[in-house]
């Protein structure tokens, strides 16, 4: 008689990450990436706050405000989030293309795709760019240092 596998207990992944946590170590700047995008789709602030250096600058362009520049720091950032998170019931990020690096990986500007499903009849298609400056903290763990959201919406 064969084996029987149970699809509520599959067995993990090992191939996912070395240590067999889908969550990045931060040691590389896609670790970055990958640890932006895991904490909206799993809408973890854990996850976002560890991207976020103490000293980091939320800013963006009010177009409703006639293109006034609008800026924030970590705190509020946090706050934002939360929110973003708590009041979604989806939150789908794509990374595209690196449009711009500049040679010790310490600003990158890259586009990116989000969907934003509020509700099944309120859903939000945002295409943008971010524009990151990040440095290495005492773990040599890369933080967001400054983030310039310089999408058009």
């Amino acid at each position: 008689m064969g084996g029987c596998v149970n699809p509520f207990a599959p067995t993990l992944d090992k191939n996912l990450n070395p240590d067999g946590s889908i969550i990045s170590d931060q040691k590389s700047i896609e670790g970055v990436f990958q640890n932006f995008q895991n904490s909206y789709t799993f809408a973890d602030t854990t996850i976002y706050g560890g991207l976020l250096a103490p000293d980091f600058v939320f800013s963006f362009k009010n177009y409703d405000l006639g293109g006034v520049d609008v800026s924030w720091e970590r705190e509020e950032e946090m706050k934002t989030t939360y929110g973003l998170f708590e009041n979604t019931q989806r939150l789908d990020l794509v990374w595209n293309n690196i449009v711009a690096v500049n040679s010790d990986s310490t600003n990158i500007i890259r586009s990116f795709n989000l969907t934003i499903t509020f509700n099944p009849t309120s859903i939000a298609f945002i295409d943008g760019k971010v524009n990151l400056s990040l440095r290495k903290n005492e773990n040599e763990k890369w933080q967001i240092t400054r983030w310039v959201d310089e999408s058009n919406f």
